[in-house]
């Protein structure tokens, strides 16, 4: 399907759709580097884009700094139009999408790395298959997305949104504990109590680079438990414990296809958190966008729910 096109009138001035895409971009990224690569053409061609745009409107819309772009009043009051314009693109693109077999183009997703390198991977891989013309970006990162900035076509997290025009729902709950290997907790004092810890290594988030609260779990088992191994990354922090670093609380998704990963303390040391759905309003019924996150919130409640009837061995 081609890109519909939306016209503005300014003073006699023709400008369409795409001179407002480029402005966006700029607005939402403060930078002609980064639009450039969201756009897929270079930074010059972004900056004179800009400048013809301004020109055009015969308006200064940024201030340029060494920091980066920031939008004037003149900027900040043309924004709003721009997003107007792009929800009428967006609802276009809904109404002539088409059937579902024929899904094209680019889906990004954010989500957190334990969930988008293990559930979601197995779930792209079907959508790659039955969607051949889908190209799926999945931004597995230890950070927040902004939706209004456009980061993420939509996004998967571990707390629902307090602000924005974002529409979110719970996909489902899902567990962690601590877990070890066999070899480790064997070749190590034994565990009975949670102060017993102390006698260990720990792995875990680095504190003060935890970008959401509710994986902040260190401090919920004492104030006198610490780790001595942390990293931002959860993969990094699997394979440490694989490799016989310390124990470390861990997905029980991300767990279960290792066997030799043991429960330590079960019944006192469980944590349960959500990963909730969510999407800006204007992207909610966008087709490509519609696939995408139905399969995979299928996806991930229909695994979380396997694993949890299978349950994991215990130390």
């Amino acid at each position: 399907m081609h890109e519909a096109v939306f016209t503005l009138t300014q003073s006699g001035i023709g400008l369409n759709w795409d001179d407002y895409r480029f402005f966006l971009a700029v607005a939402r990224t403060g930078r002609l580097s980064l639009a450039g690569q969201q756009l897929g053409v270079d930074h010059a061609t972004v900056g004179r884009r800009i400048k013809s745009l301004e020109q055009a409107l015969k308006t200064h819309l940024f201030d340029r700094s060494p920091q980066g772009y920031s939008l004037t009043d003149e900027g900040q009051n043309l924004v709003n139009i721009a997003e107007s314009i792009e929800t009428s693109v967006i609802t276009a693109q809904t109404e002539l999408g088409g059937a579902a077999d024929n899904v094209s183009g680019v889906v990004r997703v954010g989500a957190p790395e334990g969930l988008a390198t293990t559930l979601l991977a197995e779930c792209a891989a079907q959508l790659c298959r039955e969607h051949p013309r889908l190209e799926l970006q999945i931004v597995a990162m230890p950070r927040t997305f902004s939706l209004s900035k456009r980061e993420a076509d939509f996004a998967i997290a571990v707390s629902a949104p307090t602000s924005g025009r974002l529409k979110y729902r719970k996909i489902a709950d899902y567990t962690l504990h601590l877990y070890g290997t066999k070899n480790y907790l064997n070749a190590s004092p034994p565990i009975n109590k949670i102060k017993d810890l102390k006698k260990i290594r720990g792995i875990g988030y680095v504190p003060d680079l935890i970008y959401d609260k509710e994986l902040d779990y260190i401090p919920l088992l004492g104030p006198d438990i610490k780790p001595h191994l942390t990293s931002t990354s959860v993969h990094l922090q699997l394979e440490a414990t694989l490799a016989d670093a310390g124990v470390c609380i861990i997905h029980d998704f991300m767990a279960e296809k290792f066997p030799e990963l043991v429960k330590v303390l079960p019944e006192e040391i469980s944590f349960t958190r959500t990963f909730w759905y969510i999407v800006h309003e204007d992207y909610a019924k966008l087709q490509r966008i519609r696939v995408v996150s139905d399969a995979m919130i299928e996806h991930v409640q229909h695994r979380l729910r396997e694993i949890e009837d299978t349950g994991q061995p215990t130390d």
